[in-house]
């Protein structure tokens, strides 16, 4: 699941609520061309839930999500 290329641009989202972090999530993917890929810091179950979820959905690919040491999570995200 997870790909060694760099990341193309990051996102932190910690301190949004859904829907919010989709929708971020969603503006920072359109503005990457397909292909490159997007990282996202976010916490809480809901938008660990429904951001990977959402993205998938739309059709973008889900290289990783993993838990971080400080409570986040890192989703990795390739736009379509």
């Amino acid at each position: 699941m997870t790909d060694p290329s760099p990341d193309d641009a990051t996102l932190d989202i910690t301190g949004e609520v859904c829907p919010m972090t989709m929708v971020r999530t969603r503006l920072a993917l359109d503005r990457l061309a397909p292909g490159q890929v997007l990282a996202v810091r976010l916490r809480g179950e809901e938008p660990l839930r429904n951001v990977p979820a959402a993205a998938a959905a739309l059709g973008h690919a889900v290289l990783e999500l993993r838990a971080e040491a400080d409570g986040a999570s890192l989703l990795r995200l390739r736009r379509s």
